[in-house]
């Protein structure tokens, strides 16, 4: 099994304002490749509330790349391939609309339309609450939450454990709901 699990962090509301990255690479299953940057969103601006979320700070990216400088650097690790995000809507959006931001273009990657979603996965497996530290609590992954590397490694491991989910796990985590999908 091959893919690639993304997550960005944002130093705003905007989705073009990305602040981290944090991407995987997977073959046959395993992980072989990791990449991480700090990345200077545009003006340098952030909300505290984000701040507060990843604990991100202006200081942490005034001399990181910007995304378009990072960019090169990413390219081949999501050119073609299948993607995975713990949230695909929410890392596939914000990838589309910085690419826009800087006048790349997205579709030259040849992405998938959707993206293979961990939240929604865990959903349909019975999971009630699929917030990504919810998810590895349960599942034993490690994880410090919020950094986008973490949070990656994270979905890349929640998406190759999928089969593993029974439904005595869920009956013990989740009493109330006991059907698990196939």
């Amino acid at each position: 099994m091959t893919f690639t699990a993304i997550d960005f962090e944002l130093a705003t509301a905007a989705y073009t304002s990305v602040c981290a990255v944090g991407i995987v690479k997977v073959k046959d299953g395993q992980i072989i490749e990791e990449f991480h940057s700090l990345v200077r969103p545009p003006k340098n601006e952030y909300m505290w509330q984000t701040t507060r979320v990843h604990g991100i700070r202006p200081k942490d990216t005034s001399d990181s790349p910007t995304f378009l400088d990072l960019y090169p650097k990413i390219q081949h690790y999501l050119a073609g391939s299948k993607m995975v995000a713990h949230n695909e809507k929410f890392d596939r959006e914000v990838l589309m609309k910085t690419m826009a931001y800087y006048s790349l273009d997205y579709r030259s990657l040849r992405l998938p339309a959707i993206w293979h979603c961990t939240s929604k996965i865990y959903r349909a497996k019975g999971f009630q609450k699929t917030k990504l530290n919810i998810c590895c609590r349960i599942m034993g992954i490690e994880l410090n939450h919020h950094d986008p590397l973490s949070d990656a490694k994270a979905s890349a491991e929640l998406y190759l454990m999928r089969d593993r989910v029974t439904k005595s796990l869920v009956e013990q985590h989740f009493p109330e709901k006991v059907e698990v999908s196939k």
